[in-house]
């Protein structure tokens, strides 16, 4: 099991390299995470909901993702309550105490399902949830220490140096634990260092001798790697020189849900994309993206209290192009009803009026993998996911953007500068990309395959990490 001191210390990275790095050598191998709580997520071949870094972690090993490589997912729709989803489905909102309180129940999920895998693979690497020293969850915990000691797992920890205090955070962590809980540590692992790692030995070696636990490895800060995060907004560019960019501008909503969905237009060399957080001026741009949300009705109101409505409007007047992605779609309608307060309170709230049809939210999800065509373009493959709560009435098939076997997604206005679908991932094949961009106003030369980016990723993390890590002793640790 991967544990980190803190949140984004390099967990899902570590997790990703590892699993591939075994994979190379023939082991069959499969990730694991007990509980995950994120806003973006993924869809199943079998139609269960799961975390987007296991996702990427299954693709390190070569599988296809599974629910039980996640079994609890909890996907954030206030300050204090999430739903929760079990072995892929929702079963309900809690609140924090509540689901405290509901652990003992999860945990019984937790071990089926890594029972589950157990009998399936060879090897399975496990990713903890923030800290394992946080105090006031170590009660009935199922996502760190509370998890590695029903199973009897060995424990590794990471920290990131790149933040600083990583002798502070590895100290600290190790003492705040249990003493069984201690012994399960069988090693460090210092991520993100930056310059001569032989003016870190002396710290190395005195955490070694205060906490009789080795190093094992000090992982480099590898420049514009990108791997698929679970929450966090990355901010980083990868842009050419003297070439067209499309500028693409994504409000930051409040509960703004699979912001991956952007990762491929991020990290386009021909495309500038601009998230715009609340108070914050919105700029001109070619492309305005509404993305998915957890809670539509709240986020379209966040929209017109940061003028977004009246920024739509004057974006359109001036010939540029709107996207709506699953949340965004329902936004662009006549109307969002919630009859069962399956957000909050029953109610309706008025669309931005865009298209004709309403969208009524709904107990059941849709979650489903899609493959299909664009209607006015047959010779164009796209494919994607949806995770959605609302039933959208009103679009035709004629109307439709997209055929998938005898059903229909997504509408483009008779002026063809709105688009709406409920596809997530809908910008990472390849030639769909290049269509999509060549609509916004992009006449790109080449196309981008995030695919391919994505696996030279997870390739240089285990190549970074098989030279680094001392893989003698881990694999001793595994007894392999």
């Amino acid at each position: 099991m991967i544990q980190g001191t803190t949140s984004d210390a390099g967990k899902s990275v570590m997790v990703a390299g590892l699993c591939r790095l075994f994979a190379r050598k023939g082991i069959s191998v499969a990730p694991f995470k007990p509980q995950n709580m994120a806003l973006n997520s993924a869809v199943t071949a079998q139609g269960g909901e799961i975390g987007r870094a296991q996702a990427v972690q299954a693709q390190a090993c070569f599988l296809p993702p599974h629910t039980d490589m996640n079994p609890i997912l909890l996907k954030p729709n206030s300050d204090t309550g999430a739903q929760v989803i079990i072995h892929g489905k929702a079963r309900g909102d809690m609140d924090a105490r509540r689901y405290h309180q509901y652990k003992k129940t999860a945990m019984q999920a937790v071990l089926e399902s890594h029972q589950r895998l157990s009998e399936q693979y060879d090897l399975i690497i496990t990713e903890g949830a923030g800290s394992p020293a946080e105090i006031n969850l170590r009660e009935n915990d199922i996502a760190n220490m509370g998890f590695a000691e029903a199973v009897d797992c060995p424990v590794l920890v990471v920290a990131d140096i790149d933040k600083g205090g990583v002798f502070a955070h590895l100290y600290g962590t190790l003492r705040l634990l249990s003493h069984s809980e201690q012994l399960r540590i069988k090693g460090f692992i210092i991520n993100r260092f930056r310059g001569d790692v032989s003016l870190l030995e002396p710290g190395n070696r005195w955490l070694e001798r205060e906490t009789a636990t080795p190093v094992l490895g000090v992982i480099p800060y590898l420049h514009n790697l990108h791997i698929e995060a679970e929450d966090a907004i990355s901010s980083q560019q990868l842009q050419a020189t003297d070439v067209q960019l499309l500028n693409v501008v994504v409000p930051v909503l409040p509960r703004i849900s699979n912001h991956t969905d952007f990762d491929p237009l991020r990290l386009h060399p021909q495309v500038n994309l601009s998230y715009i957080g609340e108070g914050a001026d919105i700029p001109a741009a070619d492309l305005l993206i509404i993305p998915g949300s957890k809670s539509v009705r709240q986020d379209l109101q966040w929209l017109r209290d940061n003028g977004w409505d009246k920024a739509i409007e004057r974006h359109l007047r001036y010939g540029g192009k709107v996207l709506g992605i699953c949340g965004g779609l329902q936004m662009l309608g006549q109307s969002i009803d919630d009859p069962l307060g399956i957000e909050g309170r029953p109610g309706s709230n008025r669309g931005l009026g865009y298209f004709d049809y309403q969208t009524i939210l709904q107990k059941e999800k849709c979650l489903r993998q899609v493959s299909g065509v664009f209607k006015n373009s047959p010779e164009i493959s796209v494919n994607g996911y949806e995770i959605h709560a609302g039933q959208t009435l009103g679009i035709t098939p004629q109307q439709a953007l997209i055929q998938f076997n005898e059903q229909y997604d997504g509408i483009l206005s008779d002026d063809q500068q709105i688009m709406a679908t409920y596809l997530h991932g809908i910008f990472n094949h390849p030639d769909a990309c290049k269509h999509l961009l060549q609509w916004a106003g992009l006449f790109t030369r080449t196309s981008f395959d995030y695919y391919e980016y994505q696996e030279q990723a997870i390739e240089r993390v285990a190549d970074a990490l098989e030279e680094h890590l001392d893989m003698k002793m881990i694999e001793q640790i595994l007894d392999f």
